[in-house]
């Protein structure tokens, strides 16, 4: 019997999963996704302000790779049964990738956010929707926030753009990086507001990105999960509590190389991405199983679209002296950005042309372990 491996989720994390493990392997892989297109998640905040970006169906995506796209909401995951229920029906697996990835965290009923398509698009007809003078005001200091406000306050001048941070403006960042930010929020005319805590600002739009909230179905699910809902996994994304299912990105509770907490972002779902991928198959098909070297190299932080920030970064995340900025530190964005894009449209650049054999023995071993 084929073996079946499901991947639920097709951003950064999910669509490299299952591309890869296509190419590796002679399964039967199937990619569940809700919406027909893949979302460029990174670029959520040049959606709000109107920009178009280039549409990617699934299906053309994936044309050619083996993998099965179906596009359909899950609505939970029975992992005793392997089972995974979707508005479209059942799905049986023997391997999950579990990649739902995250929405935006405790949003107020009249505020906007920027943590998906149709969020990114409301917050867009609502700003059309300003005349000149009317006030904006982004709440909270993280880089989904810097890149909100810097980007509204570049597309449309003719509006009051506040910023809310709860401590210091960028105050992670290197001195260097943290002299530019403040040089462009200058320049955009943004008015800072640090250290805020319970102090009234009025505006007559909120957008809010204090952080991210992974999507409840994992924890209403026998898999262990962190108190955030996150899926607790080992070195090498593969859950703790139940070894035919792996998370990746976003939807999970995982460790880099050097044994540090992951953050959430496209830095780190791709390569868990990677990883998870290449532990199903070196199972799968009795190898050895890759190590975790997971690390980071810098955070990229746009500023509009003339501007931005390359703060340069130690495996552990840590900020380094050194930091790009301006036009260089643009180009460096904007190439990463299109690469990860770029791995999602060729989900299998790259690997093997020959796909390995699954061997009974070696599924018995998987299950016993």
């Amino acid at each position: 019997m084929t073996h079946r491996i499901v991947v639920l989720g097709a951003g950064y994390a999910g669509a490299n999963a299952a591309g890869r493990l296509a190419r590796k392997l002679d399964a039967e892989v199937t990619l569940v996704n809700a919406d027909p297109e893949f979302v460029e998640r990174v670029r959520m905040h040049q959606l709000a302000t109107g920009q178009d970006l280039k549409p990617r169906k699934l299906t053309d995506v994936f044309a050619g790779t083996g993998v099965q796209v179906r596009i359909a909401r899950v609505t939970a995951v029975d992992a005793e049964r392997k089972i995974v229920d979707t508005d479209t029906g059942e799905i049986a697996y023997d391997t999950l990738v579990y990649a739902l990835g995250s929405t935006a965290a405790d949003t107020p009923e009249h505020a906007y956010n920027i943590a998906g398509k149709q969020a990114a698009q409301r917050l867009h007809a609502r700003l059309e929707d300003l005349g000149a003078g009317a006030t904006v005001l982004v709440v909270g200091g993280g880089l989904t926030g810097i890149e909100a406000v810097t980007e509204i306050a570049e597309a449309r001048p003719d509006l009051d753009v506040s910023f809310a941070v709860r401590g210091g403006l960028g105050d992670w960042l290197s001195d260097k990086a943290q002299q530019h930010l403040r040089k462009a929020v200058d320049r955009l005319g943004i008015t800072v507001h640090e250290g805020v805590d319970g102090r009234t600002i009025d505006a007559d739009v909120t957008v809010w990105t204090t952080g991210f909230a992974v999507h409840p179905i994992a924890a209403a699910t026998t898999l262990e999960v962190t108190a955030a809902g996150q899926i607790v996994v080992d070195d090498t994304m593969r859950s703790v509590s139940h070894p035919d299912v792996y998370a990746v990105g976003d939807a999970a509770f995982a460790h880099g190389g050097s044994g540090k907490a992951l953050r959430m972002s496209c830095a780190s779902g791709v390569p868990t991405a990677h990883l998870a991928a290449d532990a199903i198959a070196a199972r799968l098909t009795g190898r050895a199983v890759p190590k975790n070297k997971i690390g980071y190299n810098g955070q990229c932080i746009s500023l509009g679209r003339n501007d931005a920030v390359m703060q340069w970064v130690t495996p552990d995340d840590e900020p380094k002296p050194s930091a790009v900025t301006g036009k260089a530190a643009v180009r460096i964005k904007e190439f990463i950005c299109k690469s990860a894009a770029w791995s999602v449209s060729h989900p299998t650049f790259g690997l093997p042309a020959r796909r390995r054999r699954i061997s009974t023995a070696s599924e018995v071993l998987e299950t016993a372990l």
